[in-house]
């Protein structure tokens, strides 16, 4: 209906992108976007490492595997068409040891089975011809993986959402959200707004507010912070593109990575510890209410029997710049210490199930007229234009 006001909680990447393509797709639709920051994209958008993934990593059928390859054909076109950066500077996912190469394998199959374009098996010798100071045996280079800016998408998300009479309401922190006969309240400590549906998309927060709705208590959100290296300015020429290890596939994390970004610096990491607050994107940032969280929420000791080991090493890596260089060390031989200095770091929303599991595919649930967005992995960056499709069928009832 045209003179509905549908409202979205978050302004991250997938949030405005969500909001971007109601009011497009609904012209007189009023779109109101709730964020509680006073700049949007500054959590898990505005600390992406930036790349633009192929589609390699995920399971073929499944929705995370159906959005990336929509998506990042979007994500081209509209970089190309805003001028924004959108540099294909391609990616090696490099097997050091002979046991990875049947991952490797596994891998490759998966990445044809998600048509990963211009996907190809290299040697050794062919390493050395893209990357001469890369390891390796054997590896998967993907010529069409990219880097991009997003937070600088999601401002422009930001101006087309305005641009079709919707508005970013910046510094609203969503506290109650109310189901009413006229529709459902979204209020602050200062203000309320009545909208007829509601999109949840708050990252970070996502567990907490969908409370506010009434939805299911689970999936929760764990925060893992992932801490980066920076190489120094005269040892980025080591790198040209993206350099990966095989994945394991007990983990969402993709491991220790080299990763070049458009302003020309280069990443190395990140590691993947737990972090003490939602938003501790420092080691000293403790929040007692998000510790007491994950004390309660039997999920959270389930995964920490599990993965205490892969634990330990992580946290070895995150105090020590020697332990966290020795992982990168065989993908770059030779770079260690004293070619890095400390970085910046982002948290993760990884999703937990109540039984230990780390939820790896897309959970959004719908709860009357509002619709949460409960899990959002990566890539859900390069994916973003294909959730917002997504969620806006699921929400509209077009789907």
């Amino acid at each position: 209906m045209a003179d509905e006001t549908i409202g979205v909680v978050g302004a991250g990447i997938v949030g405005l992108a969500t909001a971007r393509e109601i009011a497009l797709r609904r012209p007189g639709t009023r779109v109101v976007v709730f964020e509680k920051e006073q700049e949007v994209s500054l959590h898990q958008t505005g600390h992406n490492s930036g790349v633009v993934h192929a589609g390699l990593y995920y399971t073929p059928g499944s929705l995370k595997a159906a959005l990336c390859v929509r998506g990042v054909s979007l994500l081209r076109e509209y970089c190309q068409d805003r001028t924004l950066p959108y540099q294909e500077i391609g990616k090696l996912v490099v097997a050091v040891r002979e046991d990875e190469l049947g991952r490797m394998d596994s891998l490759y199959e998966r990445a044809r089975n998600n048509h990963v374009p211009d996907l190809r098996r290299i040697s050794r010798d062919e390493i050395k011809e893209l990357e001469p100071h890369a390891g390796g045996i054997a590896a998967l280079h993907s010529p069409r993986t990219a880097i991009t800016d997003y937070p600088a998408i999601a401002r422009e998300f930001a101006r087309d959402v305005t641009e079709c009479g919707g508005e970013v309401r910046l510094g609203f922190q969503v506290t109650g959200i109310t189901e009413a006969p006229g529709g459902i309240d979204v209020t602050s400590a200062a203000d309320r707004v009545r909208v007829d549906r509601l999109i949840l998309c708050a990252g970070l927060q996502s567990d907490t507010v969908a409370g506010l709705a009434q939805d299911r208590q689970e999936p929760r959100i764990v925060p893992f912070r992932g801490e980066y290296m920076l190489l120094r300015p005269d040892r980025t020429n080591l790198v040209r593109g993206l350099i990966y290890p095989v994945p394991d596939p007990r983990y969402p994390f993709l491991g220790v990575h080299f990763t070049p970004r458009v302003d020309g610096t280069v990443e190395v990491g990140p590691n993947a510890v737990l972090a003490l607050a939602r938003e501790g994107y420092r080691r000293t940032r403790i929040s007692p209410r998000d510790l007491l969280g994950l004390a309660a929420y039997p999920g959270t000791w389930r995964m920490a029997a599990r993965h205490w080991r892969t634990g330990i090493k992580e946290y070895r890596g995150s105090f020590s710049a020697a332990a966290f260089m020795k992982d990168a060390g065989h993908y770059v031989p030779g770079v260690g210490v004293r070619d890095v200095v400390r970085g910046g770091a982002g948290v993760r929303a990884q999703a937990l199930d109540r039984d230990g599991t780390l939820v790896d595919d897309f959970r959004i649930h719908r709860v009357g007229r509002i619709t949460a967005v409960r899990n959002a992995p990566s890539p859900a960056a390069t994916a973003s234009m294909a959730i917002a499709e997504h969620i806006a069928d699921a929400a509209l009832g077009d789907a």
